[in-house]
């Protein structure tokens, strides 16, 4: 009978050679389940380029909206915040003194730009979902703070515009380039959005999102008017 059992240096021989290291082609030392690097380890000087080039990237997207998940995938509210801030900073009110009288330029303040944008934003999200839109809040949230871009940019121009003076023809030239950002913020973040939704619902979910960037673009218009 003990001449049928396998011998015990076989046993010990095939558990030698299972042992070791699982290497995936075109990488050396990398052990499978392991991350390429560690973020914990990497000079804060490299963790802030990457997320930089992260955000000028979704910002690229925004100006270009071909890649439908480019914004989806990672998403990160660095640039909303960026675009918010910068909005707030431009079109709060600012105080006039005109011959002893307070004088008030009728812009928002500070706080109201910020209370528009995120709460515009969160309500918008909300009737997504309630919709039954596939795509996560922060994503949405997301997506909906990046495509401010468009806004921003108008922004600027129309406050350029305006160093010339505040004629009809200036005024009339600030609502094109006013409507012209509030059309592309739209158009960008329905093609972001618009696969999300339900068939037979986009259009309620894109009634919303037109409303949120008209007022955002009626506070850049009503302001530069001033």
């Amino acid at each position: 009978m003990m001449e049928n059992l396998p011998n015990m240096d076989m046993y010990e021989s095939y558990s030698g050679n299972l042992e070791g290291t699982m290497n995936i082609p075109g990488q050396t030392n990398v052990k499978l389940g392991e991350p390429d690097f560690n973020t914990l380890d990497e000079p804060i000087k490299v963790t802030i380029m990457r997320d930089l080039h992260a955000v000028l990237t979704k910002f690229k997207h925004v100006l270009q909206p071909k890649e439908k998940k480019s914004l989806l995938k990672e998403w990160d509210l660095w640039g909303p915040l960026l675009l918010c801030t910068f909005m707030a900073a431009i079109l709060q009110g600012s105080p006039d003194y005109v011959t002893d009288d307070y004088h008030h330029d009728g812009g928002p303040e500070f706080a109201e730009v910020f209370v528009i944008v995120w709460i515009g934003a969160l309500i918008v999200t909300l009737n997504s979902k309630l919709l039954g839109g596939n795509i996560s809040f922060f994503q949405s949230v997301c997506v909906l703070g990046y495509c401010l871009l468009p806004t921003t940019i108008a922004l600027v121009v129309c406050r350029f515009v305006l160093l010339f003076g505040n004629s009809t023809f200036l005024f009339c030239l600030r609502f094109i380039i006013a409507m012209t950002g509030f059309g592309w913020a739209t158009y960008a973040s329905m093609i972001f959005l618009g696969d999300s939704q339900p068939v037979g619902r986009k259009g309620l979910a894109v009634y919303p999102i037109f409303l949120f960037y008209f007022i955002i673009s009626w506070l850049v218009l009503s302001h530069t008017a001033q």
